[in-house]
Formats: C-alpha cells, sequence, structure tokens
C-alpha cells in the first residue's frame, strides 16, 4: 500500500505531466487501495507514509482536463471515505521519476539492509550485514507495510536467537506461505537459512518471487510454487513458518499451519487488523494451547508469534 509509478505505456512517458493528489484518511488506505485495484481504475496510486500516518490518492496525466475529468469518474467510488486537500500541479516525467523515488528509503533489521535498487552503487552496507534489493518499479514492493515489517522483525529474531544458541542457520527450514512478492523468503536465504521455500496461490506472485530472487543473486537457489495452504504445507514442517495473510484466511486452515511447526518451531502470523487480533489469537490458542504466545501492534496491524514446545 505504497505508492506505484503510474503505467508508463503510451501517452504518460517521456512529457509533461499534471499531477492530483488527495489525502485521506491513513485508517481509509488498504480499502482505498482494495477499490482502485477491484475497479481496474488506471494511472492513479495509493500513497501511504506508515510513520506519519497518512495516505493520498496521486493520480498523473497529460493535462488538467484530463486530470480532472478523470478525477470526477473515481470520486464516487470513493464513498467510503473522506476526501482533503486536492491539489492539482504540472509535474514534469523527471519530476515524477524523483518523487517516486524520495518516498522509498533504506530499512534496516538487524543485519538485514532493505535498500531501493537505485542507490545500489551508493549503499555502503557494514561488515557482515546483507541487503534484498528492491525495486518498487517492478512490484516487488517496499516493505513499507507494517504487516511486512512485523513478519521481518520476527525473521531476524528467529536468525539471531538460532546464532546465539550456536546453531547453524544453514541447518534450518524457513517456509514463506503467500510469498507475495518473495520478500520474506528471499530476506531468510540472505541471513543465511539453509532451506527456505515460498509458495502462494496466485501465479503471479509466483512469478514476481522469482524475478526478484534474480535481481538478488539468488535465482534457482529459494524454490517457490504455486499452491495454497493445504497443498503447501502437506507433509512439511519447518523451524519457522510466515503466513503473512488476511485473518479470516488464517483462522479457515488453523491445522494445516500449525501441523507444519516442527518441535521447537514458530509460526507467525500477520496480516490480522488489530481488532482482529484476540479473535485470531484465541482460536489459535484454543487448537494448541501449550505453545506460547506473543503478539505486537504497528499502527492497525498486528501479528502472532506461537512457539511449539
Amino acid at each position: 500500500m505504497t505508492l506505484r509509478p503510474p503505467r508508463r505505456g503510451g501517452t504518460l512517458a517521456g512529457m509533461s505531466l499534471v499531477e492530483i493528489k488527495a489525502e485521506i484518511p491513513a485508517e481509509h488506505a488498504d480499502t482505498t487501495d482494495d477499490t482502485l485495484l477491484e475497479f481496474g481504475v488506471e494511472n492513479w496510486s495509493l500513497l501511504q507514509d506508515v510513520i506519519a500516518r497518512r495516505a493520498w490518492i496521486v493520480g498523473v496525466f497529460t493535462t488538467e482536463a484530463e486530470a480532472r475529468a478523470r478525477w470526477e469518474e473515481l470520486r464516487p467510488l470513493l464513498a467510503h471515505t473522506r476526501v482533503d486537500d486536492v491539489v492539482i500541479r504540472p509535474l514534469a516525467d523527471q519530476d515524477w521519476r524523483d518523487s517516486y523515488k524520495a518516498h522509498f528509503q533504506p530499512s534496516r533489521f538487524g543485519r538485514l539492509h532493505w535498500v531501493p535498487i537505485w542507490l545500489r552503487d551508493e549503499y555502503v552496507l557494514p561488515a557482515g550485514d546483507v541487503v534484498i534489493w528492491l525495486d518498487p518499479g517492478r512490484a516487488f514492493g517496499t516493505g513499507n507495510h507494517e504487516t511486512t515489517r512485523l513478519c521481518c522483525e520476527r525473521l531476524v529474531s528467529f536468525a539471531e536467537t538460532w546464532t546465539r544458541a550456536g546453531r547453524d542457520l544453514r541447518t534450518a527450514i524457513v517456509v514463506d506461505a503467500g510469498c507475495g512478492s518473495g520478500i520474506l523468503a528471499l530476506s531468510a536465504a540472505k541471513l543465511g537459512v539453509g532451506d527456505v521455500s515460498g509458495f502462494d496461490n496466485d501465479p503471479e506472485a509466483v512469478r514476481v518471487s522469482l524475478e526478484n530472487a534474480a535481481l538478488n543473486g539468488l535465482a534457482g537457489k529459494v524454490p517457490f510454487a504455486t499452491d495454497d495452504l493445504v497443498g503447501g504445507l502437506v507433509g512439511r514442517t519447518a523451524d519457522l513458518v510466515l503466513a503473512n495473510i488476511q485473518a479470516d484466511v488464517l483462522m479457515r486452515f488453523i491445522r494445516e499451519l500449525t501441523g507444519a511447526v516442527a518441535p521447537g518451531g514458530s509460526l507467525v502470523l500477520s496480516g490480522i487488523l488489530a481488532a482482529e487480533l484476540p479473535t485470531v489469537q484465541a482460536a489459535f490458542a484454543a487448537a494448541v494451547p501449550e505453545w506460547a504466545v506473543d503478539s505486537r501492534t504497528m499502527g492497525e496491524w498486528s501479528d502472532v508469534l506461537f512457539v511449539r514446545p
């Protein structure tokens, strides 16, 4: 749920542009993003600052008249949210690219860094640290969403705990269930986990994950498959299972998710709204009452960590 560039085909590239930008309440960002996707609304994107808790709808068009006309078409679809401060301004193509990049800054989780690909030649990586190169323009995403960051923090904590215990991460097994763009699975591989795999029921997500593996020098090293939570987990156990999936889906597959965790292993659930956390946590705790539980909230989102004895 971050800024994505407008479609670059045809008339938008290589000429002066007009940007129209409207602020919406941050708590409506996900619903608005779903609306843009559901209705296939072209040349509109969502910009979200998860730190400042602000969000905007941004459109880029060739003329002010077109911008105003497209806004009049879009506005009725946004009845679910308040819209403030609609601003229209000229925007050169280069200005757009620079503005787009300005919203994506490096992130650090322990010794793991997520860095935009355009900083590759200038970013200084501390000795012993590892990096995932992100190309938001190619659908990798930025890792800005709270659910992704919550999962990554759990992943890094898992790796640190494993290492402190004197265990070789090359013997660890991590499964990314619902891998999306592959960012978590690829991060696990970069941290040194020896057996990492991911799957998603969307073939496009798997294609993007494989593309991003190649971007990070991990082609052929992290297998990604098209599968659901039944087929993707059947007959498998892992030391860490990551499932960044919406709450109702998580609760439908409690048996499959908990059954995939090896003795002493961990299950990280995210994609859970803070308001849904008590329900999700109670449902899983009822199925595995002897497992240790921990949860955290970031913004309006939460995660739950279950540790099997």
